[in-house]
């Protein structure tokens, strides 16, 4: 399964917007609002790269979205990291 991650700046005001569209598209898994440069954080699941770059195209052409910016993820080695002193 590939995970990729696409921060979003959206136009001022309309990123509930975004957000809403973002809701119809089946490889989106968790979407956040930021404070910072970005404005939007998705996080996207997909069989393949291949069509992950298609859900990555539609979202940039998504009414609203000024810019993106696509991290990929190439492996899952580690689980999420535990402070546990046990």
């Amino acid at each position: 399964m590939e995970k990729v991650f696409v921060f979003l700046i959206t136009e001022s005001g309309f990123e509930y917007a975004v957000l809403k569209d973002l809701k119809d598209i089946p490889e989106v898994r968790e979407a956040f609002m930021l404070f910072g440069i970005y404005d939007i954080l998705v996080r996207l699941e997909g069989k393949f790269l291949t069509d992950m770059k298609k859900v990555i195209n539609e979202i940039k052409q998504l009414e609203r979205v000024l810019s993106a910016m696509t991290m990929i993820t190439y492996s899952n080695a580690y689980s999420p990291i535990s402070h546990d002193s046990n």
